[in-house]
């Protein structure tokens, strides 16, 4: 028998089926250049860490008692 028809071995191995999200990964001091880009790394940083507040926002709602 295979471990892959094992129950007990799928359910540890099978991901959950609504995963909290993951917040972004914050620029390092030396991602920005200080020349202005448009956008800069601090404006995308920003942006997908509103993202990651919104999505983490109703990840709570449907799951209350994960916290």
């Amino acid at each position: 028998m295979s471990s892959a028809s094992d129950p007990a071995r799928r359910a540890t191995s099978t991901p959950p089926a609504d995963p909290r999200p993951l917040p972004p990964e914050p620029p390092l001091p030396g991602d920005c250049c200080d020349s202005g880009c448009d956008p800069c790394v601090h404006d995308s940083y920003s942006e997908a860490l509103q993202h990651y507040r919104e999505q983490l926002a109703q990840w709570r709602r449907r799951n209350p008692d994960a916290d």
